[in-house]
């Protein structure tokens, strides 16, 4: 903003009368700045002791984390994690409620998927939620592995998915 200083009239007030409450305007969006960042500071702290908290007391092994400047930091285990992509599995793991033979979710949808609803599989999956059964479902749609037709769900039979039948 030019101030013609040399200008006759009442011009001068009211430019600097725009100028102060320019800076007022400025001063307060500051204010609010300043603000967000201590409640963000302050956020990111308390993520940080609840970070450090549940790595203290979590079973197996430990996560790499991300510092705050975004420079990924390891842990001891850190190489050895980082190459296996996540968790490592010991060779006393079992399956989950300790059923090897059991088939998953997914493979109950796929075995029901020939020309049912997706409220009949549902039902027909017992002991397992519907959004669960749901989700499964989607995924298979996803993979191409469930096709829907009139409203009924089909598994599809390809070369690939036919191998490891």
């Amino acid at each position: 903003m030019l101030i013609d200083l040399f200008s006759v009239g009442g011009n001068e007030v009211s430019t600097l009368d725009e100028i102060t409450k320019e800076k007022q305007r400025l001063g307060e969006a500051l204010a609010r700045v300043d603000a967000q960042r201590v409640k963000l500071t302050s956020q990111l702290s308390e993520l940080e002791a609840t970070e450090r908290v549940l790595v203290r007391y979590s079973t197996g092994a430990q996560p790499t984390r991300i510092a705050a400047t975004g420079a990924p930091r390891t842990t001891k285990e850190g190489s050895a994690t980082s190459r296996s992509g996540g968790r490592q599995r010991t060779a006393t793991t079992k399956p989950a409620r300790g059923r090897r033979g059991a088939p998953t979710l997914g493979d109950q949808v796929l075995a029901l998927a020939n020309g049912k609803t997706q409220q009949e599989i549902a039902a027909a999956c017992k002991g397992a939620r519907p959004n669960h059964v749901g989700v499964v479902i989607a995924r298979h749609k996803r993979g191409g592995r469930i096709e829907e037709r009139d409203g009924k769900l089909y598994a599809i039979q390809s070369s690939h998915t036919a191998q490891f039948r």
